[in-house]
């Protein structure tokens, strides 16, 4: 299926579907995301919503679209029952054609779940978790807020594998106030003690608005030190390297097989290469048919507006606001910023021939001409045909994603 638009042609490929869930027993003090703590009583209007989302998208499309990824997100998904669960796995069957070896992911939190709800969740096709633990240390999830300890991260993980998942993720937070080198040592040493296949790492960012920031602002915590930081990145990335990991996106390493498969996220790589994704829930995103476009932000108005079904021109549904034309310039140098964040696929001239018709290297000739002298960037791959972050390149990335903004 294709859709053209603006004299270029987009070719829609196999869609991954995110489902954003924003509900939370309590809202971290770092978190800036969509979420919202108290508001429980809103999720069993706010699912019915949500299956009705996808039941419109898919009744105002022509043919179904064919989806290889599912993602439950949030907010704590984990706070679904396995009802609701099951109810919005019905209609996204029944609304898209579904790949056999569909990857589904739901983030979880320790200490919100255990061995039956994994055990439920695995047997309606949920085949992947990923487990928000971000530190294993008391004091440092203190700071963050968060509301379990690292003895719940250690039994959700024991529960999860005997409920029968062999794909889990860990995320985990580094370079946090007052946090040195040795900190972030112990916290990786025992995440990966846990025999994790994916691991997700994140630098701390004190977010604007954030109860994290006005603590900042006030003088409890410093500011995180950036220098730190940045040999935390390092050490990782030998530590990681060393045992087992492949270290393929900037913030992702996925553990290497005996045959040497790596067992990357699939769904994330949908948003690295750039390719189609539709999200549905409040403050979602999609992008789809040469367009980018959110939802409304809040759950009320979320389960209101989409209550109203007022008619909307496929992709978008009745809850979608900031619709956005990506035009070819604009694809182009989002592939760049996004497949430049793999470290092992980049971006490879053949294909991004192939997509936009033109040549890699005439198209971004001075950014690429400015980074190779730099350091950060190098050909590699076949015949030296794939432009790759260099080791430094991943240090200082926010530098060479900025050149094509």
């Amino acid at each position: 299926m294709e859709l053209v638009n603006s004299g270029y042609t987009w070719k829609m490929d196999p869609i991954s579907i995110y489902l954003h869930i924003p509900f939370c027993k309590h809202r971290c003090g770092y978190c800036d995301f969509n979420t919202y703590a108290g508001l429980d009583n809103l999720i069993p209007e706010y699912v019915d919503a949500l299956v009705d989302e996808i039941v419109f998208f898919a009744a105002h499309k022509s043919q179904k679209l064919n989806a290889h990824t599912i993602f439950f997100g949030g907010g704590t998904p984990s706070l679904l029952t396995i009802s609701q669960i099951e109810k919005i796995m019905n209609a996204i069957g029944d609304s898209f054609n579904l790949t056999a070896d569909m990857e589904v992911s739901l983030e979880a939190n320790p200490g919100t779940v255990d061995f039956e709800y994994f055990s439920n969740i695995r047997s309606m096709g949920i085949n992947r978790l990923s487990m928000g633990v971000q530190s294993a240390n008391s004091i440092e999830l203190k700071i963050l807020e968060r509301q379990h300890g690292y003895s719940d991260a250690i039994l959700a993980m024991e529960e999860a594998r005997r409920a029968g998942f062999e794909n889990i993720s860990l995320d985990l937070i580094f370079g946090l106030p007052n946090q040195v080198l040795a900190d972030w040592k112990e916290n990786l040493i025992k995440a990966f003690s846990l025999t994790p296949d994916h691991i997700s790492l994140y630098s701390l960012t004190v977010e604007k608005g954030t109860p994290l920031e006005k603590q900042v602002k006030n003088g409890i915590y410093p500011y995180p030190d950036d220098d730190v930081a940045a040999d935390m990145y390092e050490w990782t990335m030998d530590f990681l390297g060393e045992n087992g990991f492949a270290h393929y996106e900037i913030s992702n390493w996925a553990k290497i097989s005996g045959g040497g498969e790596i067992n990357l996220s699939r769904h994330n790589l949908q948003y690295w290469k750039n390719k189609p994704y539709i999200g549905f829930g409040a403050g979602a995103h999609s992008s789809i048919g040469g367009y980018r476009f959110s939802n409304i932000l809040t759950p009320r108005k979320y389960i209101n507006q989409m209550s109203e079904m007022k008619p909307n021109k496929f992709p978008r549904t009745p809850t979608s606001i900031e619709v956005q034309l990506i035009d070819k310039e604009v694809a182009m140098n989002e592939t760049m910023m996004m497949g430049l964040r793999l470290l092992q696929q980049g971006v490879a001239k053949n294909d991004f021939k192939i997509r936009f018709g033109q040549d890699l290297e005439e198209t971004f000739k001075d950014e690429i001409r400015e980074l190779l002298k730099k350091e950060l960037l190098k050909w590699g791959g076949d015949s030296n045909q794939t432009l790759l972050l260099t080791k430094r390149g991943r240090v200082l990335g926010n530098q060479v994603f900025m050149k094509f903004v």
